[in-house]
Formats: C-alpha cells, sequence, structure tokens
C-alpha cells in the first residue's frame, strides 16, 4: 500500500483559523499604529511650520507672517521667503492631515502680526483623531474629534 503525503483537510483548515486569528488580532493594532504616525508627523509638521513662520517674518519684515501655507514655499513676492518649506507640505496635505495657516494679523496691506496654523485629519477616526492648532506663541494645541483653537489643551 502506498501511503499519500500531504496535509488532510481539518490540518490546513486549522492553520487557515490560526492565520485568520493572528489577523484579526493584528489588523486592528496596524491601523491603530498608523494613526499614531500620522498624528506624530502631523506635530512635526506643525512645528516646521512655525518655524517657517518665523523665518519668513525675519527675512520678510515689510510683510510680516505668511497670509498662507503656500506663501512659505514661493516666497510671495520677498525673495527671503523662497522655498523655507518643501513642495509637498506647501500643497497642504501631507501624512494624511491637511494644514491651513491664516494670517488675521494682516488687513489693508499691513504687515501679518499674527497667524494661526490648524492641522486637520483627511479621514477623520482613519487617518488620524485629534486636530492640532498653533499660532505665533508657538504652543500646539489639540482637540479630540473637532477643530483644535487657541483655547484648547497644549501638548506635553
Amino acid at each position: 500500500m502506498r501511503k499519500n503525503k500531504g496535509f488532510s483537510l481539518i490540518e490546513l483548515l486549522i492553520v487557515v483559523a490560526i492565520i485568520l486569528i493572528i489577523a484579526a488580532i493584528a489588523i486592528p493594532n496596524l491601523l491603530k499604529s498608523r494613526m499614531a504616525a500620522n498624528e506624530s508627523s502631523a506635530v512635526g509638521s506643525v512645528r516646521t511650520l512655525n518655524t517657517a513662520q518665523i523665518t519668513y517674518q525675519n527675512g520678510c519684515p515689510a510683510t510680516g507672517f505668511a497670509a498662507s501655507i503656500g506663501v512659505l514655499n514661493t516666497g510671495g513676492g520677498c525673495l527671503s521667503g523662497v522655498g523655507i518649506i518643501d513642495n509637498v507640505l506647501s500643497t497642504g496635505t501631507k501624512s494624511g492631515y491637511t494644514f491651513v495657516i491664516t494670517s488675521p494679523g494682516s488687513t489693508g496691506g499691513a504687515a501679518g502680526t499674527t497667524y494661526d496654523t490648524k492641522a486637520a485629519p483627511v479621514t477623520a477616526n482613519v487617518t488620524g483623531v485629534r486636530y492640532f492648532y498653533s499660532n505665533e506663541s508657538g504652543v500646539i494645541r489639540y482637540a479630540s474629534g473637532g477643530a483644535a483653537s487657541a483655547t484648547s489643551p497644549a501638548l506635553q
């Protein structure tokens, strides 16, 4: 008699079941890790934007703070302001977050004396949970579930 070599159907089903159990445990942790990485990248980008605003203000004193995120790359008419941030961040979207800079302190052609930087997840609860905010103080603030503001708690 010949003895067949190989695996029985029950052995294969057990292996598949074990793989599915491991995947069911690992996939949520992978998604949480990716969200944490996106949030960490967003905080780093907000810090970069704060530094870029100070650099822009020092290089372009007549203009003050940049009125938008794109100006920190193009210079907005000020040669000292060209290329302060990279092309990826200047698009306003990076690592699952969107970034917006407004300069409410620049009115009527006057130099911008204040700015607000906001970071929001592209898809809430998928690319990130927390929203971030910073202004000329340099303090980064956060909020979960909605936009952060100057009154939100500061990152520790």
